[in-house]
């Protein structure tokens, strides 16, 4: 660590304002446990180079260590300076729904936040998931119509619509939708890996071929392949396709889940260690499932196999 900081103060004399020097010293010192000195530096980085990421992580920092007045502050400090900064929204949303527990706010920071950044598709589906927090639906549903009439072509936010009727128990809607949606994004993996699972199970082998024809290096689709041949208990063809998934996408962390699971289920240790072992040197960052640990900021200072480990033990094998 000595031997880092004094790398890192030779690069500030030479660059004083970069925001990635800055960054760097705090992630020095926030992973060493050096909270306070972290603090200082953030406090520093605000006034000889202040970004919307300084504000970002000078907020998080506070948010992780549960000083939740100061985190609010930092978040409203930054949002005068950046408005455009779509995470500063979401920040400053989550921190009034989950941790000030006060709905109406958080709901008019989402929407100022969506008028600010249109482009954001997780604001808009904040503003949706605060709606389906509490029973309400239609809000819900005209949230993400009109998100999709300002960003169109998006496949996030036709799932996101085709999930909502799919919780409401509208099946027959959400099958329309989907029909819809592949319409306009007729090569959208993620919506081909939806319509594969949502196909009664007679037909969703064929549909696994439409998919794979449209979507052939899609990891969504390699995976909903993977998952497919698991329900199936074709083990072999389940585990290859798997290996597939996460050599096409190393990030894809959601493959990484799944392939784990499997082979705890199915493997050997040697598989799963194996598994385990490639996931670490891989240290995936996207995917839902993923991002649900490694988002939440009770796990900030945790690493890939506690993400791995944590979704595995939750997931459930496809049926």
């Amino acid at each position: 660590v000595p031997a880092a900081r004094s790398i890192l103060s030779l690069a500030f004399k030479a660059n004083p304002n970069s925001e990635e020097i800055w960054l760097a010293a705090v992630k020095l010192e926030s992973e060493n446990q050096e909270y306070a000195r972290a603090r200082k530096l953030l406090a520093r980085a605000r006034e000889s180079a202040p970004t919307s990421r300084v504000f970002m992580k000078s907020t998080k920092l506070e948010w992780a260590l549960d000083n939740i007045q100061e985190a609010y502050a930092l978040v409203k400090e930054g949002l005068a300076q950046f408005q455009d900064s779509d995470k500063l929204w979401m920040m400053k949303g989550q921190l009034e729904q989950f941790n000030l527990r006060n709905v109406d706010l958080a709901r008019s920071t989402y929407t100022e936040g969506t008028k600010q950044c249109p482009s954001s598709i997780p604001l808009w589906t904040l503003l949706a998931d605060l709606e389906l927090s509490i029973k309400n639906t239609t809000k819900a549903r005209s949230v993400i119509e009109k998100a999709r009439l300002r960003n169109p072509k998006h496949p996030e936010l036709w799932l996101k619509s085709i999930r909502i009727e799919m919780e409401a128990g509208m099946e027959d809607i959400a099958a329309a939708v989907l029909a819809r949606a592949l319409q306009e994004c007729p090569n959208a993996g993620l919506l081909w890996s939806e319509a594969i699972f949502m196909a009664p199970r007679p037909q969703r082998k064929t549909k696994s071929v439409d998919a794979l024809k449209h979507s052939e290096h899609d990891p969504n689709v390699l995976l909903a392949v993977s998952k497919l041949f698991w329900s199936e208990r074709k083990l072999q063809k389940c585990r290859d396709w798997f290996a597939r998934t996460v050599k096409l996408e190393p990030d894809f962390g959601d493959a990484w889940i799944n392939f784990y699971k499997f082979e705890l289920l199915h493997g050997t240790p040697e598989q799963q260690e194996e598994v385990k072992k490639r996931c670490i040197a891989a240290e995936p960052r996207h995917g839902p499932l993923w991002c649900k640990y490694s988002k939440d900021i009770k796990n900030w200072q945790e690493k890939s196999e506690f993400f791995l480990l944590a979704g595995a033990n939750k997931l459930l094998p496809p049926t």
